[in-house]
């Protein structure tokens, strides 16, 4: 319990009757419904919020300088030496650098690779490629993850399309959310705008929340079933990251390095990703 005239338990230094009073009084409501509701621990506060922002403003100044500099001809490992050199060179740490071992600043994921591929300078970018880059910053111990898609040189009307129908697909999950709405929203969208258009959407990764640390809770599914999942409250930062595929959504994952991933029947893949806080009217966009 906690008096009324107390400070707020989020750390803003309000008064909780001022502060997160009513929210707490709404999850409570939620909870005897049978709700999944967020903890505190899932709800950013104005300080952490703050540097999130600070790393998102880094993260997309990073995907802005790589869609400059992108073309046929550069390596994946000029990507990953543009992404590290900027991102240090302003104060940032890049994120996948060493994280569970991963040896690389960047994921950069080529036609049928649908994540995690990593640099290399043996990987040379053609005409006609479709590459997503998935970049994360972290700032003062504050994280903001995103990726885009970029298409090299002349690509054909086909892989056009799935890159476009992506981003579409990412803009209509961010549509589905909602404060105190469901997880759910996002994933039932996404799974119906794909189905479509033709498309399947992969299953075996998602988005998750972000902010305090790379990857917490709640889990982002792409599919799903509207009305169900955790209430998504105000507070709460994650991302939604879609990775879409022309063929099956069936995958299978790099045995010797034990990374990328790639789609089983061998067709293109393309992911966008935005990190997104829900606020009391919608949500405001971070890092995209």
């Amino acid at each position: 319990m906690i008096g009324k005239n107390s400070p707020c338990w989020c750390g803003s230094g309000k008064k909780y009757k001022h502060c997160h009073e009513e929210w707490d009084n709404t999850i409570n409501v939620l909870k005897l419904q049978g709700k999944i509701v967020p903890s505190h621990n899932l709800i950013k506060s104005e300080e952490d919020i703050k540097w999130i922002k600070k790393a998102a403003k880094i993260n997309n100044a990073v995907l802005d300088l790589v869609g400059e500099k992108i073309c046929a001809g550069m390596t994946t490992e000029d990507i990953d030496k543009l992404v590290y050199d900027y991102t240090t060179s302003h104060g940032g740490i890049p994120a996948c650098l060493g994280y569970e071992g991963f040896p690389k600043s960047v994921c950069t994921s080529i036609n049928n690779e649908i994540c995690h591929g990593i640099p290399s300078e043996k990987v040379v970018l053609k005409d006609g490629d479709i590459i997503n880059v998935d970049c994360t910053t972290i700032v003062h111990k504050h994280f903001a993850d995103a990726s885009r898609m970029f298409c090299i040189g002349h690509v054909s009307d086909e892989a056009k399309r799935l890159v476009e129908v992506t981003k579409e697909c990412l803009e209509i999950g961010k549509e589905a959310v909602r404060p105190w709405g469901y997880i759910g929203d996002i994933g039932a969208a996404i799974q119906e705008y794909a189905h479509k258009n033709g498309y399947s959407v992969v299953v075996d990764f998602c988005g998750h929340g972000v902010g305090n640390a790379f990857h917490e809770d709640p889990y982002v599914h792409h599919v799903g079933i509207r009305n169900t999942g955790m209430v998504i409250a105000p507070g709460m930062v994650f991302t939604i990251e879609p990775m879409i595929n022309q063929g099956t959504r069936d995958l299978y994952i790099d045995k010797d390095n034990g990374w990328t991933s790639y789609t089983k029947d061998g067709k293109l893949s393309a992911q966008w990703e935005n990190t997104i806080l829900v606020t009391e009217k919608g949500i405001e966009v971070l890092a995209w």
